[in-house]
């Protein structure tokens, strides 16, 4: 599991290897509630792809190994004490919008601008993607119980329109 310390740790890590993230995903999802509310099994964050070579080195030497590589669209890094970080690289246009490669080349995923917003984890404040964008990317598949718990989250929260 990932706790709100582990995450704290993995964002010192990056930070020092001068690698700029966004976080996604269901830690995305409590950031910006500012409260854990569920166990995370990881975490995602986002990248930029010029920056990966440093951050995958920084991460590397924190004891975390690649297990998982489906780029450009994603790819996993697990640690031996059972956290995993799921890696997606993004490209960003100098309007500070970016796209992320998806499985499919011809529908890459994209994040406008104002999508990247900050919210708190453990009392620190950190970057990651908006209410608007979670909801957006949760469309599409048959969601897990997870998925429900923070669409329901971000619902009751930022009354924001869900797909499932």
């Amino acid at each position: 599991m990932m706790s709100a310390s582990d995450v704290l740790s993995v964002l010192s890590v990056v930070r020092e290897a001068g690698a700029e993230v966004v976080i996604a995903g269901g830690w995305g999802v409590d950031a910006l509630l500012g409260e854990e509310t569920r166990s995370h099994k990881d975490l995602d964050l986002l990248h930029r792809r010029e920056q990966e070579p440093a951050l995958v080195a920084a991460l590397t030497a924190a004891g975390y190994t690649e297990t998982l590589d489906w780029r450009p669209a994603r790819f996993v890094l697990s640690h031996p004490a059972g956290r995993e970080i799921d890696l997606h690289p993004l490209q960003f246009a100098p309007d500070g919008s970016a796209t992320q490669s998806s499985l499919d080349p011809e529908e890459p995923f994209r994040y406008p601008a104002e999508c990247f917003v900050s919210g708190t984890i453990g009392g620190t404040r950190v970057r990651c993607i908006s209410a608007g964008q979670q909801a957006e990317f949760h469309r599409g598949y048959d969601p897990g119980e997870a998925d429900l718990h923070d669409m329901a989250q971000l619902r009751r929260a930022f009354g924001v329109a869900t797909h499932f």
